[in-house]
């Protein structure tokens, strides 16, 4: 009977080590992106999984490197920052690539929800401070092109 419990143990242990809800993507397809001349290289979340995740249980973000969240459609986009242990800003972008929001974001909250405040199809997260360093503000003008094999849902 000890036996039949170290195996079922076990398998729940290697089960729980392989289940990817519980892990976040960490090989997310890249792309570089241009704001107001300022260059950034950025991780893609295109789907539900990746973007659920985002940049959560990362310990530090490097310099000049974000996260961009792709949506399917337009939309009242919201975001909070469950086991997010960086300091983020984030810039809500219509499809045109037009920023219509910035927000900074604080670790942890889990109360707080920060959300765009009209419809966007994308929002870039960069660490807390690289907009209002590089000058870079609401109705700017974010450049970037995806590939075309992506995978958005």
């Amino acid at each position: 009977m000890k036996q039949l419990w170290i195996a079922v143990l076990s398998g729940l242990i290697i089960l729980s080590c392989t289940y990817s809800g519980w892990s976040c993507p960490f090989e997310l397809p890249t792309t570089r992106t241009t704001v107001k001349g300022h260059d950034l290289t950025i991780e893609l979340a295109t789907t539900p999984e990746a973007r659920s995740c985002g940049l959560s249980r990362r310990a530090s973000l490097p310099s000049n490197r974000g996260m961009l969240f792709v949506y399917a459609e337009p939309d009242i986009l919201t975001f909070w920052m469950k086991n997010t242990h960086i300091p983020l800003s984030i810039a809500f972008i219509a499809a045109d690539g037009l920023i219509v929001s910035i927000q900074k974001m604080n670790p942890f909250p889990l109360t707080t929800v920060y959300a765009s405040p009209v419809p966007a199809l994308y929002a870039l997260e960069v660490n807390q401070g690289w907009f209002d360093e590089k000058g870079i503000g609401v109705g700017d003008v974010v450049e970037f092109s995806l590939p075309i094999t992506l995978d958005i849902r």
